[in-house]
C-alpha cells in the first residue's frame, strides 16, 4: 500500500500549489482560532476550490460544535473531518452520521498507556492519527513540533489505517515510518520557516523524502 502524505495547516495559494504539485495525498486546513494556521471560511472556500480533486481535503477542528462544523463543511467541502480535541468515540459516530464524511481522530501519545483508549476509537473511526502529547499549559493540542517515542506504536495491529504526526521532518520521516510501519505521515510545523508560515521548498523536500522512504521499502 502506498504511503499517504498529508501537508496540514495550509493557508495560502502558493503553499497549497506546492503541496499539490509535489504530490501530497491530503491537504489539511485548520479551523481553530488559537492556531497560527487557522483559516477563515472565506479563505477555506477559495483554497478548497483550487484542490479540484488532486488530493483529499481535510478539515481539522478541536472540539467544534455542530454549527461550526456545518459552516466549515459548507465552505471547504472536505473529504475528511480530523478531530483533534477530546471528542469521544460516541461523538465520532454522531458526526459520521450527521455529515456523511470520513473521520480521522487524533490521539495524543506519550507512553504506551495512552493507547488504552484506542479500541474504542478503532471500531468507529476511518483513520487514526497518532500525535505527540502537548505539554501542560499548551494553548493547542498539535502543530507544536514535538516528537513522541515512535516505538510505542511498534507491532500495532488495528483495523483502521493510521498515520503519524508530531515533529516530523524530511530528515526523520524515514525512521518514523520504519519504526511505526504507519500507512501515512502528517506534517505541519516541520515545513514552516515561522509559526503558521509554510515554506514551499520545505514542503517539496518533505514529500520527496517521504516518497523515497516508500521506494526503499519496496526494494
Amino acid at each position: 500500500m502506498s504511503l499517504l502524505v498529508k501537508i496540514c495547516g495550509l493557508s495560502t495559494r502558493e503553499t497549497l500549489d506546492a503541496a499539490l504539485g509535489a504530490g501530497a495525498d491530503m491537504v489539511g486546513f485548520v479551523f481553530f482560532p488559537p492556531s497560527p494556521r487557522h483559516v477563515s471560511l472565506e479563505a477555506a472556500r477559495e483554497l478548497g476550490g483550487e484542490v479540484r480533486g488532486r488530493a483529499k481535503k481535510v478539515a481539522l477542528t478541536v472540539d467544534a460544535d455542530d454549527a461550526t462544523l456545518s459552516d466549515l463543511v459548507q465552505a471547504l467541502k472536505p473529504d475528511i473531518l480530523q478531530l483533534h480535541g477530546r471528542e469521544s468515540a460516541a461523538r465520532v459516530t454522531d458526526l459520521k452520521r450527521k455529515f456523511g464524511l470520513e473521520v480521522m481522530k487524533a490521539l495524543a501519545v506519550e507512553t504506551i498507556a495512552d493507547l488504552a483508549v484506542l479500541p474504542d476509537y478503532a471500531v468507529v473511526c476511518d483513520r487514526i492519527l497518532f500525535d505527540a502529547r502537548a505539554p501542560k499549559g499548551a494553548t493547542r493540542p498539535g502543530g507544536l513540533g514535538a516528537v513522541f517515542d515512535w516505538h510505542v506504536l511498534e507491532n500495532l495491529d488495528i483495523k483502521p489505517p493510521f498515520m503519524v504526526s508530531g515533529g516530523l521532518s524530511a530528515d526523520n520521516v524515514a525512521q518514523a515510518v520504519r519504526v511505526t510501519r504507519a500507512g501515512g505521515v502528517d506534517i505541519s510545523s516541520g515545513v514552516e520557516r515561522a509559526p503558521g508560515v509554510k515554506d514551499p521548498a520545505m514542503i517539496e523536500r518533505f514529500i520527496r523524502a517521504a516518497r523515497a522512504t516508500q521506494e526503499l521499502a519496496i526494494r
